[in-house]
């Protein structure tokens, strides 16, 4: 096996990689090049990436992590990441691809103090990983994601066994609703205004200008992809609510929703929501949708599944820095 190599910045990686981590040879958004690309230069422009690679005869891992600060290291991932792992080329079995993170593991001992990686559907191979590696490690349950398999049901079927609740709601509020539906897969500037002055009037926080700008790039490669699905709820032209869904190799990703509060008593948002599953399932004959990550109430009445998604710390016991840090996370860790 070859040493790891570390990089510093994402166009170096892109040099290295040569295509392999393109939209054509990697299926899931999360796992691409270009997911990493944006989300670095629009959420973390001020932290410094820290990038590994490692090869074992024609197997590779690549570990994209930030700096954000010195000796520390953090997963490239935040609040519109669905997911994070080590990305796998080359198809390796589960043997090789655990030699592959101990090499990682190895090269990082060397430099950084700690470790933080979030979010995370599997950690057991990199907890081993680290600790063979000489890590003290801490892994935990952080939240999870909701989850719907269509299993080749038609909507009609799938709506039969929504709770009562919900199709009650959706029956006296699509009653003569003044709100008129649409879902775009091209993206215009109208509609990106559009989506703007929805996202000004909802009960969400106000969207810093950072996430703005990477959901507009975002919308925009996945729009010329052809994968985008950015639908509306308006009344008398004016939107009020909308939602972010991309649809892409039999899976549909919710990236974000919004809407007016004011119009609250019209659910004008749950019925875009009916709009949307609708034409994820009949239309695009979706396998799976995927709420992405948060244990908000109202994903249980849509879907069907919660996987658990996890936290590791890592910690170097060769730097003192690390002793205290090392001794909370595992006393909360604990207690809960």
């Amino acid at each position: 096996m070859r040493a790891p190599r570390e990089y510093h910045s994402l166009k170096e990686v892109q040099q290295a990689l040569a295509g392999r981590l393109d939209r054509a040879h990697v299926p899931v958004l999360f796992d691409r090049l270009d997911w990493f690309e944006t989300l670095h230069r629009h959420c973390f422009p001020d932290s410094p990436v820290h990038i590994l690679g490692a090869e074992d005869d024609g197997a590779e891992v690549w570990l994209f992590l930030l700096s954000p600060a010195p000796r520390m290291v953090s997963a490239l991932a935040n609040w519109y990441s669905f997911s994070w792992a080590p990305v796998f080329l080359g198809a390796p079995d589960s043997a090789v691809q655990q030699r592959l993170l101990e090499a990682i593991a190895g090269a990082l001992l060397a430099h950084h103090a700690q470790i933080d990686l979030y979010p995370l559907e599997e950690s057991a191979s990199l907890v081993t990983a680290l600790r063979r590696a000489g890590w003290f490690t801490v892994q935990r349950p952080m939240g999870g994601r909701h989850l719907l398999p269509v299993e080749g049901r038609s909507f009609a079927d799938y709506w039969d066994s929504r709770p009562g609740r919900l199709r009650s709601l959706i029956r006296r509020k699509g009653r003569n609703s003044p709100y008129t539906l649409s879902i775009s897969h091209a993206l215009t500037d109208d509609l990106w205004r559009d989506y703007v002055d929805v996202h000004a009037r909802s009960w969400k926080e106000a969207e810093p200008t950072t996430g703005l700008d990477f959901l507009r790039t975002l919308a925009e490669q996945e729009s010329a992809a052809g994968t985008l699905r950015l639908g509306f709820a308006r009344l008398d032209g004016r939107p009020v609510a909308t939602q972010f869904w991309t649809i892409e190799n039999g899976t549909a990703l919710i990236h974000k929703l919004s809407h007016d509060s004011a119009h609250d008593s019209g659910s004008p948002g749950t019925l875009l929501s009916h709009a949307m599953f609708a034409q994820a399932i009949d239309g695009d004959r979706v396998a799976l949708i995927d709420y992405g990550t948060g244990d908000n109430g109202y994903k249980t009445d849509w879907m069907e599944r919660r996987i658990s998604l996890h936290q590791i710390d890592a910690f170097n016991p060769r730097f003192a820095s690390a002793w205290l840090p090392a001794a909370r996370t595992a006393i909360s860790a604990l207690v809960g």
